[in-house]
Parts: structure tokens; sequence; C-alpha cells
């Protein structure tokens, strides 16, 4: 039996095992996250690095950009009606919101609330190194759990999608001519 294999059982299982298994992957993904912040600010300190962005004016923009990931994340989750994990995802496909431009928008969320964060606490290595590593260890795991996984669950919808949608980058028209359908000579 696959890791997909293992995936697909406990997100089609039933719903009793499905919001147990939510609970510990919540608390895994807030551990990840409170692992980010502390390994952040100990190589901080340690390294005796420069704060980023120090003073008021680093405050504020962490502020405003944590605030901004944050009302992306909380989007997310209204979209999904609250059911934002793995173990226990929306039985439908959502394809509206922010994920109607992108397939990821709640880890987009999560990122840019870590980046306000990083840029809040002043730590140069949360935002450089750790947030990064964070973020390339969660794209993997989409790329080689989630997303074969959502793939035999929701089967043509799902493709259709993938092909139409991109990952992290909304397309935008090259023109507007682009979006109207009209086109040259």
């Amino acid at each position: 039996m696959s890791v997909i294999d293992v995936v697909y059982a406990i997100t089609t299982g039933p719903d009793r095992r499905r919001r147990r298994l939510a609970a510990v992957g919540l608390t895994i993904f807030f551990g990840m996250i409170a692992a980010v912040v502390a390994g952040s600010i100990a190589p901080d300190r340690a390294l005796a690095l420069r704060p980023l962005l120090a003073g008021a004016s680093g405050t504020g923009i962490g502020i405003v950009v944590l605030a901004c990931g944050a009302a992306l994340w909380i989007w997310c989750l209204i979209q999904f009606k609250g059911r934002a994990v793995p173990a226990n995802p929306p039985r439908e496909l959502v394809t509206t919101g922010p994920y109607a431009w992108v397939r990821n928008p709640m880890l987009i969320g999560v990122g840019v609330t870590l980046c306000g964060l990083g840029v809040l606490l002043h730590s140069a290595s949360m935002v450089f190194v750790w947030i990064p590593v964070f973020m390339a260890t969660h794209v993997a795991s989409l790329k080689v759990l989630e997303e074969p996984e959502l793939e035999r669950r929701l089967g043509r919808p799902y493709q259709e999608y993938r092909r139409r949608v991109p990952m992290f980058f909304p397309r935008w028209p090259k023109s507007r001519l682009a979006v109207r359908g009209g086109g040259g000579k």
C-alpha cells in the first residue's frame, strides 16, 4: 500500500476518524509553525544578526503583511467551510474565491502570514531561511501526496482544474484583446 493509498483511505474514511486525524494534523501543522518561529529566533541571537527592518516602520510593515496573509488564510478557510486539514478535506472540489486564481492560496496565505510575523519579529533567519524551508517542504508534500490524492478522489474535475489553474502564480491575460477574445489582423 502506498502513502497515497493511505491518504486516500483517510480522506474518504468515516467522519469520526477524519475528525480525529484532523486534530492530529492541526497539532502537527501548528507545531511546525512554532518550530519555524523558535528555530529562527535562536540563530538570530546566536549569530548576532542585525534585526530585519528594525524599528516602528518594520513593526508596521510586519503587522500589515501578517494581516494580509491572515486575511487570505481566513478567506480560504471560509471557502473550505472550515475543513482545511488534509485528513478532513471538503468532499467536493473548491474553485471559488481565491481558488479561482490559484490552486493553493491557503499555503500562500500561511507563507505571507509567516513573512509578516518574521518582519514583525525582525528575524532575518526566519524570513530568508526558515520560511523558505517550510514552504519548500509543503510544496513537495503538495506535489508528492496531495495532488495525486486529489486526482484520485476527485477525478476528471480536478484534472481539468489543475490544467486550468496554476499552482501558485495567477496567469494574467497578455492584453485586453486576449480577454475580450479579439485578436490582431
